[in-house]
Order: structure tokens, then sequence, then C-alpha cells
């Protein structure tokens, strides 16, 4: 009987032991290596699935983000961590994000926003704003969010966030929301922040949202919504400086790229501008909207915008300046050149009237300062209307510049192809001929509008290569 026990134990633990067995047990662990350019590479890495996360897609995982999260935040004073979500569908709701941290996206990963109210918490709302954009009361929290961070990274290769917005757009129209609809992804009162290499789909309202932050890198983001959405904005820099937003491609319900700074007498009191901001290779659709919209919420000021190498097709405006009596703040020394627009409602539009205050509270005496506006070296085809250009009455908008302009009226066009109030500006170069307020002194004084020619800091940082292999279930 003995014997018959010791060969049997042996028999067993040679099975265990076989290749086969050794082979099957290999097989549930993945290797996966890759490499991506960072502002930082970090010392240590882990997936998702470590912490318990299953992609399925039915299955919730804002616990295993936030533990993930939570543990990873001890290596901050040591070298930084990585977060690598593997290939799979990723049901989560909102998760707060850490500093020295990088979240990195397999090409076939796809965060889905879960559609319970439960796992979105609410928060105040923005100091610049005084109320919640669609409702006074707070916010819901993004659904990737940072607050007082520092280096961070949201990026992978080309995966997917998809925000599955219809839930949350319905809402809206049926008027069912107590607070405003959550973002994408927001960094709040932060710096050194990297987005690159994702696509972003169906957000319920704006996409990427740094506010109140500095150094700042936005590359290589795909943002697709139905352009009938509600306030589905591409990147909107608030109060922000020293950002980079360089090849994008961007299809949308609202404005492509959206500039802020505050919202009437709430941004004036917080009177913290969006300043020193690079736009480089965009390429917007937005039958709707602006390619690039600068304000309406201006009150905190917008100052050295510089745009360049754009494409605007089917898009209701190229540049947009919204403002309104009321708003304060500034919008000056506004920089494009290398612009190509197809089939567009208006080149160009400023709008001294927009409206949409927060409250009944702005002082009718703050008015906005509309100055140094530069627009050079563009082609437009299929134009409804070349320009409408309306400032305010005893406050116009001063220091206008457009040179080297062809814009093609559609066979439809508008008889007045500029409408012009209230503005004070030179032009050189353009057709259809510009408005009297813009007159072109010929061959006179040949007008070569301003564009920069030194780099701001962000253009001086050089990004690292990060390789990694890592091991996952």
């Amino acid at each position: 009987m003995k014997i018959s026990r010791l060969v049997l134990a042996i028999i067993l633990v040679a099975l265990m032991l076989s290749p086969e067995r050794c082979e099957s047990r290999k097989a549930k662990i993945i290797s996966t290596s890759f490499e991506y350019s960072a502002i930082n590479c970090r010392a240590h890495s882990v997936s998702l699935t470590d912490f318990g996360g299953v992609g399925d897609g039915n299955t919730s995982n804002t616990k295993a983000f936030q533990s993930a999260i939570n543990h990873l935040s001890q290596y901050g004073s040591e070298g930084g961590a990585q977060l690598y979500v593997p290939a799979g569908k990723w049901l989560t709701g909102s998760f707060n994000l850490t500093s020295h941290f990088t979240l990195y996206l397999d090409k076939d990963a796809v965060l889905l926003a879960s559609q319970d109210i439960s796992e979105w918490p609410v928060i105040e709302p923005l100091p610049s704003y005084g109320r919640g954009r669609d409702a006074a009361a707070g916010r819901f929290t993004s659904l990737i969010f940072g607050t007082n961070l520092t280096d961070v990274i949201v990026t992978g290769d080309n995966g997917t966030i998809d925000g599955q917005g219809e839930f949350w757009w319905q809402q809206f129209h049926k008027k069912k929301l107590k607070y405003t609809r959550p973002y994408l992804i927001e960094i709040m009162f932060s710096e050194n922040i990297q987005i690159s290499n994702l696509t972003l789909l169906d957000s319920p309202s704006w996409n990427i949202h740094p506010v109140y932050s500095s150094n700042i890198i936005v590359k290589g983001i795909t943002i697709i919504a139905p352009v009938t959405s509600p306030n589905t904005d591409g990147i909107n820099p608030d109060s922000c400086t020293n950002t980079k937003i360089e090849d994008c491609y961007i299809v949308s319900g609202d404005d492509c790229v959206a500039v802020k700074s505050g919202w009437d007498e709430y941004g004036i009191k917080f009177g913290w501008p969006t300043k020193q901001l690079v736009i480089r290779r965009l390429t917007c659709i937005s039958p709707f909207s602006a390619t690039i919209a600068l304000g309406s919420e201006m009150s905190g000021g917008i100052q050295d915008v510089r745009a360049e190498d754009i494409t605007a097709i089917h898009t209701e405006s190229g540049i947009r300046i919204k403002t309104a009596v009321g708003r304060g703040g500034y919008v000056k020394d506004i920089y494009v050149q290398k612009m190509t627009m197809h089939t567009m409602k208006w080149a160009f539009w400023m709008t001294g009237n927009y409206g949409s205050h927060a409250d009944t509270h702005y002082d009718p005496n703050a008015l906005p300062e509309i100055s140094n506006i530069n627009y050079r070296d563009m082609v437009a085809d299929n134009v409804t209307m070349a320009a409408r250009l309306e400032g305010i009455s005893n406050d116009p908008f001063k220091g206008i510049c457009i040179s080297n302009v062809t814009i093609g009226m559609a066979v439809k066009a508008k008889k007045q192809p500029w409408t012009c109030t209230d503005i004070e500006g030179v032009t050189s170069g353009v057709t259809p001929q510009p408005c009297n307020l813009l007159p072109d002194p010929g061959s006179e004084k040949i007008t070569t509008c301003d564009f920069p020619t030194e780099n701001l800091p962000v253009d001086n940082l050089e990004l690292k290569k990060c390789t990694y292999s890592i091991k996952h279930a």
C-alpha cells in the first residue's frame, strides 16, 4: 500500500512538471512590448489586470482603475509609474490621476464611459465660471480627472476612449440633468501635462479640458462625435499658459478648438488668462461651429495665440472671436497663417454681441478689448460669406490685419461678401475686396501681417523615447 501511494505521488509530480503542463501555465501570462515618446519615462509599470480589471465591456472597472492609481502614487519620488491598459473593453466611471504618472492604452484597448450616474461624483463649479455650463449647480467629474498634479501623461498606441455620449445628450436635450455633463479628460491646477496618440469618441460634452494649468502638450489626437451632438468641443485650453496642440483631427458638434479663460464677473475676478498657445496641423470638420474659437468665455483674457497649417472642411467658420458687453477681459496678439478652408459659411467671424451670460450680475460697463488680430497666407473655396466682423459700439475691435488671402465664393454666396461694424484695421492682397473699414493701401504700401518667429517655451521641450515590456494576464 505504501509503495502504491509513493508511485501515485511520483506520477502526480511528474504530470505537474511535464512540458505540456508548464506550457499551459505560461500561456496565461502575456508579455507585451511597446514604445512611445513622452515628457518622462517611468521606472515602474503595472497592468490594470493586476488589480482585478476585467475587459469584457460589462464589468465596472472604476475601483480597479482607482486602486491601481492609488497604489502607483507611492512611486512618485522613485521614477514615477505607468498603468498599462491592455486590449479589451474596459467599462469605467470617473477616476482620478496622480503625479509622475502615465496612463497608457493599448491599440486595442477601449475605455467605455459608464452610464451609471452613481459612478460620476459631483464637484463644485469652476471658480472662473461661477456656475455649471449646463446647469447652475455643480458638475459631474470628468471620466479621467486630475487636480494639483505635476508630470501627468495620458497616451497610448491610438487606443480609444468612448464616452458613450448618446445617453448624456438625450438627458441634456430633455433638460433632466441637475449638473453639468462630464468631459472625457480634465486636468486642473497642474503642470507638465501630455495627452497624445488617442482616439476619443462621443464625449458627453467637451473632450479635452486643461484648466488653470501650464506646460501642456496635446498631440496626435483624433476626436469624433456626431456633428449634431451638443457642446462636444474638441480641445478647450482654459486659463492655461504655454500649451501646444499639434497633429489633431476633429469632427464634432461644436468648436474644434475653443480657447477660454472664464465667464463674465467670475472670470474677471479670477483673472487667470490663457496665453502662449500654439496650434499646428489641425484638421477640423464642424458644420455648425468654428475651427478655432476665441471665447466666448474670455473674461480672464486671451493673449499670444499662434495657429498655422490649419485645414477646415465643411465648417461654419474658420477663426471666430466671440465676446460681449459684460465679458471684460481681452483677446489680443492673435496670429494665424497657412490656413486652407473648404465649404465654409464664414471664413472670418468676430462677434461682439454673443450674449450667453452666466447670470444677471455681470457688469454692463465691463467692455472687452479686442486688438492686434493677424490673419495671413490663406485660401478658401465655396464660401458663403467672406467675413462677418461685428465689434461693439464705442468699443471697436482694433488692429485687425488680413494679408495674402484669397476667398473663392460659393455659387449661392451672399451678394455682399463682407459686413463690418465697429472695427479698425488694414488689409493687403485680399480677395474679394474687403469692406471700407479695412482699407488696402495697394502698391503704395504692401502689408504683411505679423507672425512671431521666436519659439515659445513649450516648443523647446524635447520628448524622450520610452520603451517597456510588461507581463500581464
